[in-house]
């Protein structure tokens, strides 16, 4: 086990380290020193509570959408969609946090949870559904269904929904309101750092459980690794990939518990900046696995945060470009990486 879990972080690693050294240059050309701008970038924010708690704030919708995007790949399917899903899972948490207001807090937090995976899962249903139907590729249909999510959602929040002069809907009812642990314990004061990274942790939990011990995970694997072979062994295959980008769109769909029930308490148009696009990375540098989701998560979080720390000195396009540079190089790594253990594992045998 630990040596499957050291062949795959071998090729993110590299990715990593020649992320840093692409970087490095691009910081050089501009006459900084990359050592300054990369202790800034990295180091500096964990130089106080707060800015731990903004990273791990910036880290717990990044798990959310990389666990969504891992778990379309388990099955064998591309996942672009996370960006709509969580569009629809945020709009709906929040909606159900201003319309059900008589409730208490202990329903109507766990139900504003509920509306924000059904929400993502029934985005993600319909692209399952196209594809298991009549064959159309999940990459298209996820787009496709971004650009729709974010009219329709765009459409609702301005004409039916608005809060005048905004874009953002009604506030939801101070029950609906998650804690931040700053207001728990005192510690990551000022950091909007919440209890959402709770529901985020069990999600890799749950997803661990499913993969390794249940009779549902080792068939998504199976249909992941091999379509024919799942096909020949009778698995409904139409059923499972329904269900696998249901589940996976509703993954996507609980970004919202963070910002809107965590942080803002309204939905606001356009508060993901990507996150959506940014869980393929994440799920890409972790090869899927629910552990690694984390720590991924958490390193994307610093760069987001620590991007804030240098914009005085660097451009601000800066992150944006490590970022792109990262998912380039994992991509190209990994398959490298999975070559040489190919050719190790014939070799052997």
């Amino acid at each position: 086990m630990l040596r499957n879990l050291i062949n795959n972080l071998i090729g993110p690693f590299a990715a990593l380290v020649l992320t840093l050294i692409v970087g490095s240059v691009f910081i050089a050309s501009i006459g900084k020193d990359p050592v300054i701008i990369y202790n800034k970038l990295f180091f500096e924010a964990f130089s106080t509570s707060y800015g731990i708690g903004q990273i791990l704030f910036k880290a717990t919708p990044l798990i959310f959408t990389g666990l969504s995007v891992a778990f379309a790949f388990k099955a064998g399917m591309f996942n672009i969609g996370a960006e709509g899903q969580l569009t629809v899972g945020a709009f709906l948490t929040a909606w159900a946090g201003f319309t059900f207001t008589s409730l208490p807090g202990y329903l109507l937090i766990p139900f504003s949870m509920l509306m924000g995976f059904i929400g993502g899962a029934f985005w993600g249903f319909i692209a399952g559904y196209l594809k298991a139907k009549f064959g159309s590729h999940e990459v298209i249909n996820t787009i496709m269904l971004n650009f729709i999510a974010l009219a329709l959602v765009n459409y609702l929040v301005n004409n039916v929904y608005n809060v005048p002069a905004t874009v953002r809907t009604p506030q939801i009812a101070p029950q609906a309101e998650l804690p931040t642990f700053g207001e728990l314990t005192g510690i990551f004061k000022g950091s909007p750092f919440n209890a959402s990274i709770v529901l985020a942790l069990l999600c890799c939990i749950v997803f661990f459980v499913i993969f390794k011990y249940t009779k549902f995970g080792y068939s998504l694997r199976v249909l992941g690794a091999n379509r024919l072979a799942a096909q020949y062994a009778k698995m409904n295959i139409f059923n499972l990939t329904i269900l696998s980008m249901s589940i996976a769109g509703g993954l996507a769909g609980l970004v919202g518990i963070n910002f809107v029930s965590g942080y803002k308490n309204y939905f606001e148009l356009g508060f993901s900046e990507g996150i959506g696009y940014i869980g393929i990375a994440v799920a890409l540098m972790a090869r899927n696995n629910p552990a690694v989701i984390i720590a991924a998560a958490i390193f994307f979080g610093i760069i987001e945060y620590g991007g804030l720390t240098i914009n005085t000195l660097v451009p601000k396009e800066l992150v944006t470009i490590l970022q792109a540079i990262i998912i380039i190089f994992v991509i190209v790594f990994s398959k490298v990486f999975d070559k040489i253990k190919l050719f190790k594992f014939t070799t052997n045998n």
